[in-house]
Formats: structure tokens, sequence, C-alpha cells
């Protein structure tokens, strides 16, 4: 265990954020008991964005620019889109990972992004290991209020590790401290006292005790504490319970939410971020049992590059003050967007597979003749006076590209899941311009100028059917 441990590491929350007090107002009338717990502001997601989306984002986070492709992706959700399709193979091919890179999905509980974390560090490939989920409370729930959206990605493998797994262990209990029925919409939770009580206060220390003694380590040598938790207190009281004296990690309660399957690996996250060369971190998954990784930070970590992370994701938020919108955008809400909306969105799978190279990779072509750029790539150069064939293009992607607003509109006729869309076209630095959506737009809105970035989203919903027409779209860089 000494020579694997953790690689690099990057996250992503969604810019819309709602205070919680919005969310409580509008059940004052039948729920007046809620407004003692809406503090701070939770993430949701937008209408175009999921588990698969937030994915790639915090992928490319965490993937270094110009660095070797991991051999190995595993996606870990309880919400992914998908229940008979590969999800992590639509993250991969976004990331522009090789078609030989192996992709792996897993779901089911709470503890699956600890899991598949514990799993990728027990073996022997440079593996990149994504957590996102987007958990749903019920209206007027408690858990509507503490809910939240996000992903994390930690890439382990033995180079430049910048925090080295010294010990683990699992134990694995059928407690039921909630459920999601398949096809249910909503989750169903058990007294919260006796989750406590039994579950975090009786199971967690079940696998920290074996994980600290296969480290050769006491509680005391600990330096932070995570574990995420959808009770209030419960680390604080765990970490009480063990013994433990030094950081515990907040749990994003303001800005992000509990965000379900990803919260460990955010956690995770955000405590790399501050981390010092040295400390010792126990990380704790918890859901039908635990999982327990101690790992200590290495010189490495000291250096390693910025990423956007968990802190640079909390401070890129934009507020709203409507809680229809969030419910509309989470499927809460039934609304009549009229006959605008009436379009078939059938997706032409066979055009999608044979495109897929551009589309999903957002790759554009650069004619190695007059240097002219284009998006999509034709068969021939767009300029007229050099018309080379695209046999002498090189592929630039774009999806790193810095860009700005070149033109843009604010089209309130056209139907749009988030009034306005916003739409221009977008200048590239390297040359390239073309018409996109621009998304998360703030309400001072853009101008000529504005700095943009792309993020990957759902273009289109074919609701019929049921399937996600996935593309690259961009937002205001803040």
């Amino acid at each position: 265990m000494a020579g694997f441990g953790i690689t690099g590491f990057g996250a992503y929350i969604p810019r819309l954020r709602i205070g919680r007090e919005l969310i409580a107002e509008a059940h004052r009338w039948m729920a007046p008991s809620l407004r003692g717990q809406a503090r701070g502001s939770r993430a949701f997601c937008s209408w175009d964005e999921d588990s698969i989306t937030m994915a790639v984002e915090a992928g490319r986070d965490c993937l270094a620019a110009g660095a070797a492709a991991p051999q190995a992706l595993v996606l870990a959700s309880t919400t992914l889109p998908y229940a008979d399709l590969q999800n992590s193979v639509i993250v991969s091919e976004a990331l522009g990972l090789p078609a030989e890179t192996r992709a792996m999905d897993v779901a089911h509980s709470q503890r699956c992004g600890s899991s598949a974390l514990l799993a990728a560090l027990g073996g022997h490939d440079d593996t990149l290991v994504i957590a996102s989920d987007k958990p749903a409370g019920k209206p007027a729930s408690v858990q509507e209020l503490t809910y939240g959206a996000g992903a994390a990605a930690i890439r382990v493998g033995s180079d430049a590790v910048l925090a080295r797994l010294l010990g683990a262990a699992s134990v694995s209990r059928g407690m039921v401290d909630h459920f999601r029925a398949a096809g249910a919409a909503y989750d169903y939770f058990w007294e919260e006292r006796w989750v406590r009580d039994e579950g975090y206060l009786r199971v967690v220390p079940e696998a920290v005790t074996p994980a600290l003694a296969s480290a050769g380590l006491t509680i005391k040598d600990i330096t932070h504490f995570v574990m995420p938790s959808l009770q209030r207190g419960a680390s604080d009281a765990v970490a009480k319970a063990l013994g433990f004296t030094g950081t515990v990690t907040p749990g994003l309660e303001d800005g992000c939410g509990y965000a379900g399957a990803a919260q460990t690996l955010l956690m995770l996250a955000s405590c790399l971020q501050t981390a010092k060369p040295g400390d010792r971190i126990l990380l704790v998954g918890f859901g039908q049992g635990a999982d327990a990784m101690v790992f200590e930070a290495t010189e490495a970590l000291a250096a390693y590059r910025q990423c956007r992370g968990v802190s640079g994701s909390l401070a890129d938020g934009v507020a709203t003050d409507s809680y229809l919108r969030l419910l509309s955008f989470g499927g809460g809400i039934d609304l009549e967007w009229g006959m605008r909306a009436e379009k078939n969105a059938k997706t032409a799978l066979t055009e999608q597979y044979r495109s897929a190279g551009q589309i999903a990779g957002f790759v554009a072509g650069k004619c190695a003749r007059c240097g002219t750029m284009q998006f999509p790539q034709l068969e021939y150069c767009v300029n007229q006076a050099c018309r080379a064939p695209s046999s002498a293009f090189e592929d630039v992607p774009l999806v790193d590209e810095p860009c700005k607003v070149l033109t843009f509109t604010a089209d309130w006729l056209s139907y749009h899941p988030a009034p306005p869309l916003y739409v221009g076209f977008v200048q590239f630095d390297n040359g390239a311009r073309l018409l996109m959506e621009i998304v998360d737009v703030a309400p001072g809105g853009i101008d000529i100028g504005t700095r943009l970035r792309p993020v990957f989203r759902i273009k289109e919903r074919d609701r019929v059917r049921g399937y996600n027409r996935y593309f690259w779209k961009t937002t205001p860089v803040t």
C-alpha cells in the first residue's frame, strides 16, 4: 500500500444556488417548523445538468492538461440517468480518453463513492474515480433543505503520489437507515436517533479500528477526520466517540449541501486542498456498513497544481430567487410551456456514433494548409481560397480553449427550459468561431467580450424515449 495512493483530485458543484429560507418560506403555510433549519444556501442542478455532466466537469478539473490518460475510469452515483446504458462511457468520451480506457459504473449505495475509491486503491492501475450525485428531496421535507448536488474526481496510481494509502478496512451491515425503491423519486428515512446511535456511532468504529491497526496508527496520529453525514453534528459525535481531537472536515452545508454518494469524495477533495505534507487523513464512507481509509499527505501535495476544486466551485455560485425554478429543473413541477415545446427530440444514434470523435470531445479541425479553424469538420476547408481536403486537418480540442462572447441575444420567444435562451457567436482565442448556448448567466446578464469557458451539458432531452443528447455549451467565467 505504501507506494500507491492519490495522484490528483478535482471537483464540481453546480453554479445555481438557492437560499434555504426561500424553500422554507414556500412551505410556511403547512410546515412552519422548517424555518428553524433554513440556514445558508444549497446547490442544485440546472435543467441541463445531471450526474454525467457533473462527472465530466469534475474529471476535467482533476486531469492536468497534457497528462497521460488513466487506464480506467469508474463512475459512482445513485442518480445515473440510464439503467441500461453505460454512463461512464459517455463521461470517458467527453473527457477525451482513448477507447482502450476501461469504464465501469458503480451504484446503489451512499457508500458507492468510497467503495469505488477503495477498490481502485487496492488495484495496480492508474484509475480515475468519479463520484457524482444529485439526490432529490420531497417538497417540504428536511431533505429538500439538506440535499445539494456535486461531483468529485480522485485519481489514484503510483506516480507523484499526493497522499499515500497507509491502511484501510470495510464492514458490511444490513442496516437500513434509508432506502429508495427502483423507480421511486424520493428516499424513505428511518428515525434519526436510531440511525445515529446504532448506525454512525456503532458501525463506523467497526471499520475505523481495523483501518488504523492496518496502518500501524492510533486515532491520536490522525490530523483530519472526513465523514459525510445527512445528520447535522453526526460526524462530530463519531469523532468524539473515537477520541479524535484534530480537525473535523466541514460537511459543505453552506453553498453545496449533501451531495449523496459524491459527498465522501467531495469532502476528501476539500480536505486535500488545505492539507499539508505529513498530515494524516481518516476518510469514512457510510451506507449499509462503512469504509475507512487512512492517508498520509506527501511533499508532492505542496507543489500540486491549483485545481478549481471545491473552494473554487463554492465561490462560483449564481443565486436564484425562485423556488419554482428549483422545482422545475428537478422535475418536481409540470409547467405548461405551450405549443413551442411540442417538438420531436429523437436523436439520430447512427450519426451520433459516426461523429462521436468531434461531438463528445468537442474537437475542431485546423487546416494544415491555410490554418483555418472549423467546427464541425467538413469534407473540405471552409476557406474558399483553400478548399483543402479534411485529410489535411489537425484535430484541435476546444474544451480548454479560452473564449469570449462575440455576439449574443437573450431569446424569450423560442422554447427553452430556463428562459431566456442566451445564444450567440463565441470567439475562441485560437481562431475558432461558432454559434453556442451560454448557460448559468447571472441576473446582471453578459456583454460583448465577456470571457467564457466550455461546459458539458445536456443539449436536448427526448422525453418520449428517455434519452439525453449531450454537447458542449459555454458559461461566463467569474
